[in-house]
């Protein structure tokens, strides 16, 4: 299984290296909310506050819309040919998700990079730390859009999945903290598990890193991975069947 998913997840990269041009503009829209909008939250917040807002902003957005991969191979025949292959189901999906958590990897770094052109000033551990978080939610992010493309109708999958992102952006928090919301909407946010990997990412921007707000983004966001590669897994071994 090990060598389907080194191969599987060589092709995947290989493919979005070359589309240079598509990872940037993966990136563009939380680029132009720090430069347009970050110069007017500095007034009222720090860097360390919105700058994690933006890397799960883009987390949603550019692994959260994964599945739009599958959905075009699914037309074109590529997944039907993979299938009828040796290669390990668990492959067809690790080979994807890794690849994605890389690209999203590149996004982040350049964003972090811009983000400290303007002001950020997170120390290197709390980056590093928030880095492998934030991989950690992009593989789980990536695993449950796969197994949402493979269920649904392929023309539904991307109307239903851009308006999701954009509920789950702001109920995470990303561009106020909650704790200023009304509370039936900070009530209703505790339900996202994205809120409280976005809490633990601002801790460890801000160099906190031993608080109950990083233990409790640490076990929601693995939580959460397990049950997205576990679903993400039945999917694609329901649909290989």
């Amino acid at each position: 299984m090990l060598r389907d998913t080194w191969l599987l997840f060589r092709h995947s990269l290989r493919i979005t290296l070359r589309q240079k041009v598509g990872l940037i503009f993966g990136a563009i829209q939380p680029l132009f909310f720090l430069v347009l909008f970050g110069p007017i939250f500095a007034t009222i917040g720090t860097w360390e506050t919105l700058v994690p807002g933006l890397i799960i902003q883009l987390g949603l957005m550019s692994t959260g819309m994964a599945g739009f991969g599958v959905v075009f191979e699914k037309r074109t025949g590529v997944l039907e040919r993979m299938r009828v292959t040796p290669a390990s189901r668990l492959a067809l999906l690790l080979g994807r998700v890794l690849a994605n958590a890389v690209t999203l990897i590149i996004q982040v770094v350049l964003l972090v990079a811009a983000g400290y052109a303007f002001g950020l000033r997170a120390p290197v551990g709390g980056l590093l730390a928030g880095l492998v978080l934030i991989v950690v939610l992009g593989v789980s992010l990536a695993a449950l859009s796969y197994a949402i493309a493979l269920t649904m109708n392929e023309q539904l999958f991307a109307p239903v999945m851009s308006t999701a992102v954009i509920p789950l952006v702001l109920l995470s928090g990303a561009f106020l903290p909650m704790a200023m919301a009304p509370g039936w909407l900070d009530a209703l946010s505790h339900v996202s598990p994205f809120r409280y990997a976005l809490e633990a990412l601002r801790e460890l921007f801000s160099g906190h890193y031993l608080t109950g707000t990083v233990l409790a983004g640490v076990v929601v966001t693995v939580g959460f991975a397990a049950l997205s590669l576990t679903v993400g897994t039945r999917v694609f071994n329901r649909e290989a069947a």
